[in-house]
C-alpha cells in the first residue's frame, strides 16, 4: 500500500470504521446503564429531580476553590489540556472542513497562531499531567492501564497534528494519515474504556443532582 492508498483507507473506511465503533458501542453502553435501572425510591420525594440535576451538571463544571495545591495542579492542569484538545478539534481550519464535509455546514475558524498555542499548551499539560500521575504515589497506585492508553490516545493526536502543522521536513502525506488513524484509535477507544467519561460524565453528575434534589439536599 502506497502513502497515497494510505492516506485515502484513513480518511475513508478507516474514518467509517472508528465512526461506526464509536456509535454503535457508545450506544450499547448508554443503553446498557439505562437498563441496569434503579429501584424505585420508598421514601416520599421532598423536591424534584431535573432542577437539581441540571443544576449539578452546570456547578460540577467548574472547580471549587477550597483545593490543595495538589488539588489545584490537578484541576488547573486538567482544565487545560481539555479545554486544548477541544479547541483545536472544532476551531482549526482544516478540521472544520472535515466537519463540513460529515455535517453539511461549518463555522468560523480560530487564527492558525492560536490554535498552535493551543495545541502546544495542551501538549504540555498532558506530560505534566503524566508526570503528577507516575510521581505521586497515591495516583500512582489508582492508575491502571485504561488511565495510561487513555493519557496515550489523548496525547498523540495532538502531537501528530502539532508536527503536521509546524514541521514541513517531514513526509506530508505520511504525518498527515498517522494524525488522521490516532484520532480513530481515540474514536474506537472510547465506548470500551475510561475515555466514554466524556459523554458518560454528564449522565452521572445529573444523576447525583437528581437524586440529592429528590431527598431534598444539596448536591
Amino acid at each position: 500500500m502506497t502513502e497515497t492508498e494510505f492516506l485515502n483507507w484513513v480518511r475513508g473506511t478507516g474514518m467509517q470504521i472508528a465512526l461506526a465503533v464509536l456509535l454503535v458501542g457508545m450506544a450499547y453502553r448508554l443503553l446498557g446503564n439505562y437498563l441496569i435501572g434503579r429501584k424505585r425510591p420508598l421514601a416520599d420525594p421532598k423536591g424534584s429531580e431535573w432542577g437539581p440535576g441540571m443544576a449539578t451538571v452546570w456547578s460540577r463544571s467548574f472547580p471549587r476553590l477550597e483545593l490543595t495545591t495538589r488539588g489545584y495542579f490537578t484541576v488547573i492542569s486538567g482544565y487545560v489540556f481539555h479545554l486544548a484538545f477541544v479547541i483545536t478539534l472544532l476551531f482549526f481550519a482544516q478540521h472544520i472542513e472535515f466537519f463540513r464535509g460529515l455535517l453539511g455546514f461549518g463555522w468560523p475558524a480560530l487564527p492558525p497562531l492560536f490554535i498552535t498555542i493551543t495545541a502546544v499548551l495542551g501538549i504540555a499539560s498532558l506530560i505534566a499531567v503524566l508526570v503528577h500521575r507516575i510521581t505521586d504515589p497515591v495516583k500512582r497506585m489508582l492508575s491502571d492501564w485504561q488511565d495510561y492508553l487513555a493519557w496515550l490516545l489523548t496525547f498523540l493526536p495532538l502531537l501528530t497534528g502539532f508536527l503536521l502543522i509546524t514541521q514541513s521536513s517531514l513526509p506530508y502525506k505520511t504525518m498527515l494519515a498517522t494524525h488522521i488513524l490516532s484520532f480513530e484509535l481515540l474514536l474506537i477507544a472510547i465506548p470500551f474504556t475510561k475515555l466514554s467519561h466524556m459523554i458518560t460524565v454528564f449522565i452521572a453528575r445529573w444523576y447525583n443532582g437528581a437524586m440529592a434534589g429528590y431527598k431534598g439536599v444539596e448536591s
